[in-house]
Parts: C-alpha cells; structure tokens; sequence
C-alpha cells in the first residue's frame, strides 16, 4: 500500500537522518512495518502517535526529534520544506460504474472523488464517455491540489466543474452532503466498494441543524473557537465572528473536546477549527455547536434562504 522504494529515495534526495512518521487512524497499523523498513534502509525513525484529522493536523512536535516529517494518507493542504506528503492510492473495479449510470440524468456531469481514488478518473471519465455521458474533472483550490479532489471540508472542485450534476465516487455520506449543499447541483454518490448509489438529499441534515441554531438562539453568551492546529486556523474568520455579537468571545483550542466544552461553562459554541466538527461530533457535545454560517444567520448576517455547509478554502 505505501511504495517504501520511493519514499527512501524521496528521504536520501532531502539528506534526512532522523524521520518522523504520522499516520490517520485508517493507516496506524502500517506503522510498524514502514518503521522497520526505513530503518533497515539507514533511517532513524520516531512515530507520531497522536490523533491524526487529516492533512491539515500535521505532527509539527515531532519535528523537534526528526529532520522530516511524513504525512501519510493525504495530499497537501500547507506546504512546507520539513514535510513529504505520502497519499495512498486505493484502486477499485471500473465496472462497479455500471450501477451509477442509470441515476445520471445530464449527459455533462461533474466529477469529484478523494485522494486515494484520483489516479482513477481518468478511467472512471472514460468509462462514463462509453455510456454517454461526459464527465468534468476540475482543479479546486490551494488545499485540493489534485484535480478532482475533495476533502470533506473543502468542495471547490466541485463547483469548478459548473456542472448542474455531479458525481461523488467515495465512501460515506458527509461529502456528497456538502457538495450538495456547497453547489446546490443534483449530486449521484457511488461506493465505489459496495457498488451502492444513489441521489442525495440534504434535507434531513439541514433540518437538524435548524433546529440547533433555534436552541442556540438564546444562549448568554457564545465561544467562537479557535483551533491552535496549524491547518486548521482561521483566525480571521473567528474574529469577524466576534463582531457579530456583544455575546461573543475567542476560544483558542487544540482538542474539542466534550469535556472541555462543559468546562468552559459557554451555553453555546461555534466551530471555525475542523469544520466537520459541529457536523459529526454534536451528539457529542453538551451544548450546541454552530458553525460559522449558521451562526451568521442567528446574527441576522446571512439570511436562511442561503444556509451552506461550512468549508476551509484556500486564502
């Protein structure tokens, strides 16, 4: 699954000695066995083992003990000359294609995926012109360099398509979610393992969340958090948040955490760290957890008509 040859000869290339290694929980039992290989091949080696969030939650502490660090699992999101990014490819059978294309309706379609299954459009484009329909691969923005690419906070590539369909090939349900919400196109998800697919509706999720914005209408106050992670900060946005309301006050955190939510006594909270945060972890939470626009529509800054999903975009 990791190609070791190369990364050696990536490592030698940079003059590294000391390597630190991170890799996302999907990968963490590969540690063991890429550790022994570099070190065989001369390397001193030290694994990160911290939770991982992805390519925007890199290891920079353990910098301290290695001349480069390693990133497995994800393309990058902040470049840095201290950090090799290692994405895995995850090949898949082209024909688990035949279920989808009956659920496309426009012969020009987008068409989007994650980083393990890029190297794969080109074939997936090919196998959709053999049915009809053509198929729109397009650049996103600084965070997703690779054309096609997603990431569950980030849709541009989506929109750059300009398609009125698209098509997600990948698992789960958070990103063609938000790239329904973030383009506002019909969106046709594909597993791409199971051969499940289907047309997606966002509806249910919005209504959640309105009904978290009207508990959250009331609170005294509100934590604008701040994520202490280095891809993951946006402190411009959190401060204009601030602005929004008297009530408002900077919360600077690494971990979001439950438990430091109760702790810190706010009755209401909002998101500008992960933005997945205050969609998959709210279960979680004591207290509502906003995120940015929602919070923006509370303060009369946005109007509900134009409720988005939240997203990290490059500068």
């Amino acid at each position: 699954m990791i190609p070791i040859s190369d990364l050696i000869e990536q490592l030698r290339s940079r003059g590294a000695r000391r390597v630190a290694l991170q890799f996302p929980a999907g990968l963490a039992r590969e540690a063991p066995g890429t550790s022994a290989a570099l070190r065989d091949a001369g390397f001193e080696v030290i694994v990160s083992g911290d939770a991982c969030y992805g390519g925007c939650d890199l290891a920079l502490d353990a910098l301290a003990y290695a001349d480069v660090l390693v990133h497995f699992g994800h393309a990058p999101v902040e470049e840095r000359p201290d950090v090799v990014y290692e994405p895995v490819r995850i090949d898949f059978d082209l024909s688990v294609l035949e279920s989808v294309v009956p659920l496309l309706k426009a012969r020009r379609i987008g068409l989007v995926t994650t980083i393990q299954h890029v190297h794969l459009l080109d074939g997936v484009a090919a196998f959709l012109r053999e049915h009809g329909v053509e198929a729109v691969v397009a650049a996103g923005d600084g965070r997703t360099p690779v054309p096609g690419q997603v990431l569950g906070c980030n849709f541009a590539a989506a929109r750059a398509t300009g398609a009125d369909e698209i098509l997600f090939v990948g698992t789960g349900v958070f990103h063609p979610i938000g790239i329904r919400l973030s383009t506002r196109a019909r969106v046709v998800a594909l597993d791409p393992f199971t051969g499940q697919a289907g047309v997606v509706d966002a509806d249910r999720l919005v209504r959640r969340r309105a009904a978290l914005m009207e508990k959250a209408r009331d609170a005294a106050n509100y934590g604008i958090i701040l994520s202490s992670r280095s891809g993951q900060r946006r402190l411009d946005l959190a401060r204009r948040l601030v602005g929004l309301s008297e009530k408002a006050f900077l919360v600077v955190m690494r971990e979001v955490s439950p438990d430091a939510l109760l702790d810190l006594g706010f009755e209401a909270y909002v998101n500008t760290a992960c933005p997945r945060l205050a969609y998959d972890d709210q279960v979680r939470f004591p207290v509502p957890v906003l995120a940015p626009p929602e919070f923006e529509i509370l303060c009369g800054a946005r109007s509900l008509d134009d409720y988005t999903i939240d997203e990290y975009l490059a500068p």
